[in-house]
């Protein structure tokens, strides 16, 4: 029969993406003791400006160009917990593309703003996971693609506040659920599509739960299963 297994409404939680402030760049400005500087000065000022290498006072290390004694440019900073930014700078800021390595195997490739992603990027989680599109101050929020790597199961859709949120859809192997979806499941009017040209529409709906701080879930009511012009009454509780 075409009834839906648990596996095709159960939804996977997305990996855990790194908090992006954990990792700011030392200020080298105005610090006592900070560390030494090999490199270019202005003439005029003694500022940094022009190619140099700086190792901060607390073991990080950046080797780049610097501007009016900022980090401004190309420029490479290794932090003393062995993680990584390759990329440009602006006024100190982590701005414009970079790629970031984290100590737990985390990767960000993209575009920054102000010190976080912004614009469009690509993180690989350890997992091997990786989602792919639109960044807003530190959290996917736009357009953007959730790729599970074990399973090979994508989510393309809209995200907000860094979770799965307005219109997408979930391709499984075989078939494909398209709908909205709320705080990264799905919930409201949608459609399973199946490879064999069979379709469910019906919605998600709450599960009724005497917690209050329980987290949201959803249970999938199917309407009629249309195959071509027949249709096969099925119901999923």
């Amino acid at each position: 029969g075409l009834g839906l297994t648990r596996a095709q409404t159960s939804w996977v939680a997305t990996g855990q993406q790194r908090d992006m402030g954990d990792y700011d760049d030392e200020d080298e400005e105005g610090v006592p003791g900070i560390g030494t500087y090999e490199g270019a000065r202005d003439p005029n000022t003694q500022e940094r400006h022009g190619r140099g290498r700086a190792e901060l006072k607390n073991g990080d290390v950046y080797e780049g160009e610097y501007e009016h004694g900022k980090r401004h440019g190309q420029g490479i900073y290794r932090f003393k917990n062995k993680s990584r930014y390759e990329g440009q700078y602006v006024e100190n800021k982590k701005h414009g593309k970079g790629t970031f390595w984290y100590p737990d195997g985390s990767i960000y490739d993209g575009t920054w703003a102000a010190d976080v992603p912004d614009g469009k990027g690509t993180y690989t989680y350890p997992n091997g996971d990786t989602y792919e599109g639109d960044w807003v101050g530190g959290l996917k929020e736009g357009q953007g693609v959730y790729t599970y790597e074990q399973t090979g199961v994508k989510y393309i859709g809209e995200w907000k506040a860094g979770k799965m949120e307005g219109q997408g859809s979930y391709l499984f192997d075989g078939h494909k659920y398209v709908g909205t979806y709320t705080e990264d499941q799905p919930l409201g009017d949608g459609k399973f599509i199946f490879n064999h040209g069979a379709e469910q529409e019906g919605r998600f709906v709450v599960r009724s739960s005497e917690d209050a701080d329980a987290a949201l879930k959803a249970k999938w009511v199917g309407g009629a299963v249309i195959i071509g012009n027949a249709e096969q009454q099925q119901q999923q509780n």
